[in-house]
């Protein structure tokens, strides 16, 4: 077996049937840590039929980050978890293929079910609301949307919700470790004047295209990077480009590696958001809740995210070496959740443009970091 997961799923309808929508997200079973969250609108449904559409969302949300992980799924329909569980016969029409569906995810012994009351599974009802609001605004959920929701829903000890570091410690020959190699992109016409660059989408500058070249041609001699992942955004699809072509190897671009969304801050001085927006910056500083001005994105909701790309790459690319071309806060990110270190350490990390940094995970879920900041290939 691998990791062990919590899943949690909810359904609703305004109506019964009418206007209906589901949610479902993903916990480490051992740090409760959430890794991922779905949800849709699906039109006219009942509830019943919303909450087995959650359940398969769920499952299918499970399997991506790690398809031999044990799942215990919880929700409030007692219906849907007795059915699940056998003890309950199945009945009606409409539910027949959905049950189908769900046990087709993945294998039976590896999915148990429980019930838990209501109160109990707020987070799940939250996200099918939430689906449910936007399929009445003509929309489809947003877990970017849903991100900045929580900022505003939680409390302020919501900040424990970051996803939890895996503990570190001693054991056993554990087989080849996957290893990441967190290559922050060449350098832009933003760089050298250390300007806020989240997800504006600025290209690389001459400079930061040598940088490119250099990386490339050190990793070319090492020959240990059996696969390439990027960020969307174009300055790092051009550096993973780069690197690609020299080592004969594709790109494959992960959403969830994108930059901070810095808000009204983007294409500012660290001077001028100080002078501009004094209050909202001393926040962010003091807190990796808060959000830069204009419903830019906080740190907290970065590591969420962060999170769940490294598990699906880790799932992916077991044993292997994987060079993961993004941005200064998703490598800070990635090193401090291996190191298991709090979240104002980011502030404490150097990373140059073209700079490489690598952690290493092991079957038992430790992790070691490597490397930070190797700038040698650029002098």
């Amino acid at each position: 077996m691998g990791r062990r997961f919590i899943v949690e799923a909810d359904g609703g309808s305004r109506g019964n049937p009418g206007p209906a929508g589901y949610g479902a997200l993903v916990r480490d079973a051992a740090t409760g840590g959430v890794l991922a969250e779905a949800a849709e609108y699906i039109g006219v449904a009942t509830n019943n039929v919303a909450e087995y559409r959650g359940l398969v969302a769920g499952l299918r949300a499970a399997r991506e980050l790690d398809p031999s992980a044990s799942v215990q799924v919880r929700m409030d329909s007692k219906l849907v978890v007795e059915q699940m569980s056998g003890r309950w016969k199945i009945k009606h029409p409409d539910m027949k293929p959905l049950a189908a569906e769900a046990r087709e995810v993945l294998p039976a012994g590896q999915v148990s079910y429980e019930w838990i009351p209501r109160e109990k599974n707020k987070h799940a009802d939250r996200l099918a609301n939430e689906a449910m609001d936007a399929g009445k605004r003509g929309e489809q959920w947003s877990p970017r949307a849903s991100s900045a929701a929580l900022q505003v829903a939680e409390e302020p000890e919501a900040e424990e919700a970051e996803p939890a570091p895996r503990p570190v410690g001693w054991a056993a020959d554990l087989g080849t470790p996957t290893t990441l190699v967190l290559l922050r992109h060449g350098e832009t016409p933003l760089t050298p004047q250390k300007r806020f660059s989240g997800t504006g989408d600025p290209s690389l500058s001459d400079a930061g295209r040598r940088q490119a070249a250099s990386v490339a041609s050190l990793l070319a001699s090492r020959g240990t990077v059996q696969a390439i992942v990027s960020s969307p955004l174009a300055r790092c699809r051009e550096t993973a480009s780069v690197v690609a072509g020299r080592l004969g190897l594709q790109v494959r671009v992960e959403d969830a590696l994108r930059e901070t969304d810095f808000g009204a801050w983007e294409g500012l001085t660290f001077a001028e958001v100080q002078e501009r927006h004094p209050d909202d910056l001393a926040a962010w500083l003091k807190s990796s809740q808060a959000q830069p001005t204009g419903g830019g994105e906080s740190f907290a909701a970065v590591a969420r995210r962060v999170a769940v790309a490294r598990d699906k790459l880790l799932a992916r690319y077991a044993g292997k070496t994987v060079l993961v071309v993004t941005h200064v806060t998703p490598v800070k990110t990635l090193v401090r959740l291996a190191l298991g270190a709090p979240p104002e350490s980011m502030f404490r990390m150097e990373l140059a443009a073209a700079s490489l940094s690598a952690v290493a995970y092991y079957g038992d879920g430790n992790a070691s970091v490597r490397l930070l900041n190797d700038t040698a290939h650029l002098r």
